[in-house]
């Protein structure tokens, strides 16, 4: 997952794509890269870590330009390196152009071998640079080049593009990632979430949609349909997980949609838990406990203190980064807690050692009893299209029974929202055909995944989905001890 903002006609345009990456830091920290126009060129910087660390005030004073694109990075392919980090900047046979890209290609590799067998030399590991090798291939002016290079990828993509005179803006379509457009002024801007909008005092003119196309010069937008319209597959987990909780996605605000996943978490347990109170893992996990509260009359308590100088856990690249970060993180309440019932709430769990440990925290402190309750279904299968969920064997949920995840865990009951009150609670009208790509909880995946189907990618051995077809993994139900 990452984020991306670009920022056209504007003389600050460099100043606010950096404070629209602040905004969307949560979405990568591992990289952070700013790239401007100014009619003649397109330059720019990349640097590891965080967005104020990449850009003291003395380095964003030397980035002049009237457009700029920025991204911030959390690998899904491509390694850690910086040579990876975005925007990337190539010289093509249309000129410069950079390349910022929020998603994953799942046919890729198969793509970059085809394109190295006819000399192609790549310089990255990621695979938005596939993208542009595919743009410098073709002759015509550099919108075609763009419009005829996503024909030929598979996946997900949201992505902007800067040239010396031009913005361009593309959503794959299916729409599995979200990019916004707004208005500052006489500037167009764009941005994977509303929240960087607003930090930058534009207004929220409309989602791109899916398989659009935005080209922004001198000033005008034009939007072009380009590519076969397909059934809509916006990533679920952006609501359960990623998207920052004042953004507005797929049509309806974060927060919401998260107390809502509380709500139908609540009716789905009614009866099944007492409790003296419900406490949230924070921060992710407070929005549905406060909807869980609310409709199950059960209090809510804030049983955590939570250090503000650690970044999210399941961001970390590496499990022993993962482990350490969760005890300096968050510290339960002695005194609020011991000897207490409580309904324990947080978003999902993807491999479990974060969870595990937060209840033997937990357990160390004297609560009585935990009963877990996840605002999300059991993820059971890879994301393929821009979440580290790198192999099934790293899931809990595709390795464990129920009970077995319980007993990991430590807690005295474990249960999962369905998937059915996850599409209600995000605002499906249509369960049996919904507009949501749920493949991680389902193991039906929208799209084919070539890379991985043919056994190119890290994941070998570990992709067995239905591509379009039915769930083919039995959903997990409630189990007490």
């Amino acid at each position: 997952m990452c984020g991306i903002v670009g920022v056209s006609d504007n003389r600050n345009a460099a100043q606010l794509a950096y404070l629209g990456l602040f905004a969307l830091q949560h979405r990568g920290q591992e990289a952070a890269g700013i790239v401007v126009a100014d009619g003649h060129r397109v330059a720019g910087r990349t640097a590891l870590g965080l967005v104020a660390e990449a850009f003291p005030e003395s380095v964003l004073k030397t980035l002049k330009g009237r457009s700029a694109v920025g991204h911030v990075r959390y690998a899904t392919a491509g390694d850690g390196d910086l040579k990876n980090a975005q925007p990337l900047i190539f010289d093509s046979v249309h000129g410069p152009i950079a390349i910022a890209h929020n998603g994953t290609l799942t046919n890729a590799l198969s793509l970059r071998r085809k394109l190295e067998k006819r000399g192609a030399i790549f310089r990255t590991s990621t695979d938005s640079e596939v993208i542009i090798h595919l743009i410098a291939r073709h002759p015509g002016p550099v919108e075609d080049a763009v419009i005829d290079a996503l024909r030929q990828v598979e996946g997900a993509y949201s992505v902007l593009f800067q040239t010396p005179t031009k913005i361009i803006a593309a959503r794959d379509p299916r729409g599995f990632r979200p990019l916004i457009i707004g208005r500052l002024n006489r500037s167009h801007v764009f941005a994977s979430e509303t929240t960087a909008l607003h930090q930058i005092g534009a207004r929220v003119v409309r989602e791109l949609e899916p398989g659009e196309i935005a080209i922004v010069e001198n000033g005008h937008l034009k939007t072009l349909h380009p590519f076969p319209a397909e059934t809509p597959s916006q990533c679920v987990f952006e609501q359960v997980y990623f998207a920052r909780p004042d953004s507005v996605q797929f049509g309806k605000p974060i927060m919401e949609a998260r107390r809502d996943l509380g709500r139908e978490l609540a009716k789905e347990l009614a009866g099944k838990v007492k409790a003296d109170m419900v406490v949230p893992v924070p921060d992710s996990g407070v929005p549905a406990a406060l909807g869980f509260a609310q409709e199950s009359g059960i209090h809510l308590e804030l049983g955590f203190v939570r250090s503000h100088y650690i970044g999210r856990t399941f961001l970390q690249p590496a499990q022993v980064l993962r482990d350490n970060a969760v005890k300096l993180k968050l510290s339960p309440v002695r005194e609020l807690l011991k000897g207490k019932k409580i309904v324990l709430i947080d978003d999902s769990i993807v491999r479990g050692t974060t969870s595990r440990r937060i209840c033997a925290s937990l357990r160390a402190i004297g609560v009585k009893e935990i009963h877990m309750a996840i605002s999300s279904p059991a993820i059971i299968s890879p994301c393929y299209y821009g979440i580290d969920t790198p192999s099934k064997s790293e899931l809990i949920a595709a390795t464990r029974s129920l009970d077995g995840i319980r007993r990991f865990l430590g807690v005295d009951s474990l249960h999962y929202l369905s998937v059915e009150g996850l599409l209600h609670a995000v605002g499906e009208k249509n369960i049996e055909k919904p507009s949501f790509c749920t493949a991680c909880f389902t193991g039906n995946y929208p799209t084919p995944i070539v890379d991985f189907m043919i056994g190119q990618a890290s994941r070998k051995g570990d992709f067995s989905p239905t591509i379009d077809g039915k769930d083919t993994e039995p959903q997990h139900k409630t189990v007490k001890r």
